[in-house]
């Protein structure tokens, strides 16, 4: 069935602060990471099952929705999980700060996890990554550690890759190890070798894994993606993964995501913090969750991906050929792309610049890292008339600089 995702809603409701209200009206929003199309029919349906029954009490995590989820990885990457190892949460974010108060938080008197040695309290990360993985050091009063990208500028194009030596280097210094994979905001779907030596340094180095995979099946063109715990049981066992339908099939605001934890220790520990924290998941995303992965919106998510993976090409054809000195990712998963603007002369950071001169509202780069200095994420799940007209305010303003 065609699903129409040049068509998108009036966002602008009264009353309701979200991206389309944050900023003036005249503002164009092309920053927070939800999209702009509807949830799949199946999933409307059945929250609008759950508000005409009127009772909108406690509910818990079902077994047919763990085995749900279960049934999805299996389906999709004939990855064999059990559903005890399924724990219900109520986001990734919370997800992995739970994993650093577990196994990270000086405040936290356990031992170190299967006996890991002395208790290192540092997590390590790959900026410019997703800015919630910057808060977790303030969350949880824990020391981050990076190892940045290397980056790789092919005419207007930029690709980033591990700088192995630091990796290596930086690793000794942390108990954890925070992946994004695909990575947010650079769109980097890493290759099995990658993620097999990643996994391999940490091990290693008695180092856990906690994997953000809420990205993973939004694969654009003919991407594959592999789950990092999928490669080996020595892997599965030392990692936590961490998914969610929020992304996928845009329910980011019903606040349900799974944490995949196959060692038991492990998943014992995170259960405790998780308990403790009092993070219990609202029954409506548990039901969005239950039909998302039960495979009845998967037509609607191939037609979302190709229209995704258009609007991904339109865009890099339009900044490449519009925007002399501008560079840009081309990313392999995500509805985000990365874009450089040090090579101009801009007026401010270029957040501050387009939102001045433009009225498009973009993430500044800063909050995924220092190296995102002068850099700018932008959302492009959106219809592609949006996206068109956000680019040709932002060139305007531009080229505004030189006239």
């Amino acid at each position: 069935m065609p699903y129409n995702f040049d068509r998108t809603p009036n966002r602008r409701t009264p009353g309701v602060l979200n991206k389309w209200t944050y900023y003036p009206e005249d503002v164009l929003p092309m920053w927070v990471a939800d999209m702009d199309f509807p949830a799949p029919k199946p999933i409307l349906d059945e929250l609008r099952s759950a508000v005409h029954q009127g009772v909108l009490g406690y509910e818990l995590a079902s077994n047919t929705l763990l085995e749900t989820v279960v049934a999805r990885m299996d389906r999709l990457y004939r990855w064999k999980v059990k559903p005890e190892s399924v724990v219900p949460v109520t986001g990734i974010v919370s997800g992995f700060n739970v994993a650093a108060r577990a196994f990270g938080s000086p405040l936290t008197p356990a031992p170190s996890p299967r006996g890991r040695g002395e208790r290192r309290t540092g997590y390590l990360v790959q900026p410019p990554v997703y800015n919630e993985f910057h808060e977790v050091k303030n969350n949880v009063s824990i020391p981050q550690i990076e190892a940045p990208f290397i980056e790789h500028v092919r005419g207007s194009l930029l690709r980033y890759e591990i700088d192995w030596d630091l990796f290596k280097k930086r690793v000794r210094h942390a108990s954890m190890f925070l992946l994004c994979s695909p990575h947010n905001p650079l769109g980097i779907v890493f290759a099995r070798r990658d993620l097999l030596r990643m996994a391999e340094i940490c091990i290693e180095n008695k180092v856990l894994i906690i994997s953000d995979e809420i990205h993973s099946e939004l694969l654009l063109g003919d991407t594959k993606f592999t789950p990092l715990a999928k490669l080996s049981p020595e892997i599965a066992k030392n990692t936590i993964t961490l998914i969610a339908p929020s992304k996928t099939f845009n329910v980011p605001g019903l606040f349900c995501g799974f944490a995949i934890i196959p060692d038991k220790e492990l998943r014992d520990r995170y259960i405790q913090v998780v308990q403790h924290l009092r993070l219990h998941v609202a029954s409506l995303g548990l039901r969005a969750a239950r039909v998302a992965f039960s495979g009845q919106c998967d037509g609607w998510l191939q037609e979302l991906r190709s229209y995704l993976t258009d609007n991904r090409d339109f865009l890099v054809e339009y900044v490449t050929k519009n925007m002399p000195g501008v560079r840009i990712t081309v990313p392999k998963a995500t509805y985000l792309a990365w874009l450089d603007f040090t090579q101009l002369n801009l007026e401010g950071s270029p957040y501050e610049f387009f939102l001045k001169k433009a009225k498009v509202a973009l993430s500044d780069g800063k909050i995924f890292g220092g190296n995102g200095e002068g850099c700018v994420r932008l959302n492009f799940g959106t219809s592609r008339k949006v996206l068109k007209q956000g680019l040709d305010r932002m060139n305007k303003a531009l080229h505004s600089l030189v006239t």
